[in-house]
C-alpha cells in the first residue's frame, strides 16, 4: 500500500490527443495539462512502474501514421522513438473464417505495457494481433513472433475496433510469464517470456462463432488480475464475465445479477483480490449503459454478486460508453478507481467506487486510462 501523503497522475489517452492530471494524495483538487499531441489519436499512454518519469504513448493518425512517443520527465515534454515495427518470421497472409487470404497488415499499437523490472523494456500490442517488445526505451522494437506463428491464425478475425493485441499483463511473480488478449482470437499465455504461446480459452462461449467453443476465436475485450495473485484473471468477454483460478486453463462464469454481462472494461482492487470492478453496456449493438444509468458495479467476492455504484455518476440521459483501456486503480491505502467515457468525462473514486466525481469534463472521447501513484 502507498501513504494517502503520495501524489496521483492520471494518464488520459483521448481521440484528440493526451492529457495528463495530478494531485496529491486527497485526491481533491486536479491539476491537468494538455492537449499533448492534439488532434491525433491516443490509443494508449502508460508510465513505467520504475521509472514514473518515464511515460509511452502511442500517437496515431489514419493520415500520418503510427507514432511512439516517450517522456523522461513525467509528461512535460516528449520525443518521438524508433517506430520501426517491422513484421518478421511469419508468411505474409494468412485465412480469416471465410477462407479468404489477408495479408498480416501493421496499422497502430492499440497498448504500451512497460516492464515491471527494468524502465527500459516495454512491450507493444499491435494491429494486426501481435506482440513486439524494446528493451532500449523503445528505440528498436522486435516482434515476439511467436505469437504469430502460433498456427491458429486462420480462426482469427477483426473485431468491430480491428484486429488488435489489447491487453498485456506481466507477471510480478514469474517474469517468464506473459498474458495477452486479441480481438478477435482470445487470450494466450506465454511461459518463456514470449518465444511460445498456449491459447487459454477453454470455458469460453461465443455463440456467434463457426465452433461456439473452440480453442481461438472468441471476442475477448480485456483481462485483468491482482498483480499479488496471477494465477487468477478476470475477463469482460463479448458478453460473459469470467474467472479462472489457473493462471488461464479453464474459465467459469461469474456474471451473476449484472443487468447485462456486456461490457469493454474490467479491473481489480489495488489491495483486494477478490473486489471486481465492470461498467456494464446495453448490448453488443447499443454501447451505452442500460436505462441511460451510468453505473459501475462491484463485486466483493470474485463475482457473481455485484452492487451498483452510482453516488456522483449521471443516472439520467447518459449514453456514454467506457472502453476497454479506460479504468486504472492507484495504490493509495483508499484505493481510488478511475474511468473515463465517450463523452469525454473523466471519473474518479477515492473509497474504492462507494462516490464519484468527475476530475475532468469536455475532453475528446477517452481511450484510455492508466494512474500512477508517485512519492
Amino acid at each position: 500500500m502507498a501513504a494517502n501523503g503520495s501524489r496521483v497522475r492520471v494518464l488520459v489517452g483521448t481521440r484528440k490527443g493526451a492529457f495528463v492530471l495530478e494531485s496529491d494524495g486527497k485526491r481533491k483538487h486536479w491539476d491537468i495539462t494538455g492537449p499533448h499531441f492534439g488532434g491525433w489519436e491516443i490509443y494508449h499512454i502508460k508510465g513505467s512502474p520504475v521509472d514514473p518519469n518515464r511515460i509511452y504513448a502511442s500517437q496515431t493518425s489514419g493520415w500520418f501514421g503510427q507514432i511512439v512517443q516517450r517522456s523522461d520527465d513525467g509528461g512535460k515534454t516528449w520525443e518521438a522513438v524508433g517506430n520501426e515495427f517491422a513484421y518478421n518470421g511469419v508468411p505474409g497472409t494468412h485465412q480469416w473464417y471465410d477462407g479468404t487470404a489477408h495479408p498480416w497488415e501493421f496499422k497502430r499499437v492499440w497498448h504500451m505495457e512497460p516492464s515491471l523490472t527494468d524502465a527500459e523494456t516495454v512491450y507493444a500490442g499491435v494491429e494486426d494481433a501481435a506482440l513486439f517488445k524494446s528493451v532500449d526505451g523503445g528505440k528498436t522494437w522486435s516482434e515476439l513472433s511467436g505469437l504469430r506463428e502460433h498456427g491458429s491464425g486462420s480462426k482469427w478475425q477483426p473485431g468491430a475496433g480491428g484486429m488488435g493485441l489489447h491487453t498485456i499483463l506481466l507477471d510480478r511473480l514469474n517474469p517468464e510469464r506473459i498474458f495477452i488478449a486479441i480481438s478477435a482470437a482470445g487470450a494466450f499465455r506465454s511461459e518463456d517470456g514470449g518465444k511460445t504461446w498456449k491459447p487459454i480459452n477453454k470455458g469460453l462461449l461465443s455463440q456467434y462463432i463457426p465452433d461456439p467453443d473452440a480453442e481461438v476465436g472468441h471476442c475477448v475485450h480485456r483481462i485483468a488480475m491482482h498483480p499479488a495473485r496471477p494465477q487468477t484473471l478476470f475477463m469482460q468477454k463479448h458478453w460473459d464475465v469470467m474467472r479462472t483460478d489457473d493462471a488461464g486453463d479453464h474459465w467459469h462464469e461469474v456474471s451473476g445479477n449484472l443487468p447485462t454481462d456486456f461490457g469493454f472494461v474490467i479491473d481489480v482492487h489495488a489491495h483486494e483480490p477478490e473486489t471486481v470492478y465492470v461498467v456494464p453496456i446495453k448490448s453488443d449493438s447499443e454501447h451505452y449503459p442500460p436505462d441511460g444509468q451510468l453505473r459501475v458495479y462491484r463485486s466483493r467476492c470474485g463475482g457473481n454478486e455485484w452492487e451498483a455504484l452510482a453516488n456522483g455518476l449521471p443516472q439520467e440521459h447518459c449514453y456514454v460508453n467506457v472502453l476497454r483501456d479506460a479504468m486504472a486503480v492507484d495504490s493509495l491505502d483508499r484505493c481510488g478507481v478511475y474511468f473515463g467515457t465517450t463523452g469525454g468525462q473523466v471519473y474518479a473514486s477515492a473509497d474504492s467506487g462507494d462516490s464519484w466525481e468527475a476530475i475532468a469534463r469536455d475532453l475528446p472521447g477517452v481511450l484510455s486510462v492508466e494512474v500512477q501513484t508517485l512519492p
